[in-house]
């Protein structure tokens, strides 16, 4: 079993185990940071979800950079209860943990609920396209979805890429509401 360690915020330094897991791929500091510069360092106020949790590195960077309320999904039941263990050792309050396939959770929440909505499905699974389809109704008006992903994705009609970048085999990018990416 590995770690991965939050980068910022009220938890930062505190350590998140990362379980032997098929297809399992943490979102490395480096991108974290990057990730969390272009955001800024605060999230306060955001409603936040982390549909395919894995080990939580995402979902638990922004609760700790005080978001109202950051909902995990993650399918596999070992790695859920890894998450609920370590939300209640973190005291997160603001953690909902949900075990559930990340796809039909999503066709089942109520539009416009998230402020920011962090896309990493395993890399092998192919569901990109599917994932972004299902996220974009549960987006704020001016809200933000984060995708990561072995190859870029092409934004969707009405959104556009304001923010991107590559680390190895990783393209990561922020799509947002409008053709003009500047926010």
């Amino acid at each position: 079993m590995g770690e991965v360690r939050i980068i910022g915020g009220q938890w930062k330094r505190s350590k998140l185990p990362v379980p032997d897991a098929p297809g399992l791929r943490p979102t490395s500091d480096r991108i974290r940071e990057t990730l969390f510069n272009w955001l800024g360092q605060t999230l306060a106020g955001w409603h936040v979800l982390d549909a395919f949790a894995g080990s939580g590195a995402l979902g638990f960077e922004a609760a700790s950079r005080d978001a109202a309320e950051v909902v995990l999904v993650e399918r596999d039941a070992r790695l859920a209860a890894g998450l609920r263990a370590s939300a209640q050792r973190l005291k997160a309050t603001t953690i909902q943990i949900h075990t559930a396939d990340a796809l039909a959770w999503m066709r089942s929440q109520p539009a416009g609920r998230f402020d920011l909505i962090l896309l990493d499905p395993p890399f092998a699974a192919d569901l990109f396209d599917a994932a972004l389809a299902a996220s974009l109704p549960l987006l704020a008006e001016d809200g933000l979805i984060y995708v990561e992903s072995p190859g870029g994705i092409a934004a969707p009609p009405g959104f556009s890429t304001w923010r991107q970048g590559r680390a190895g085999a990783v393209h990561y990018q922020v799509l947002r509401r409008g053709e003009n990416p500047a926010i």
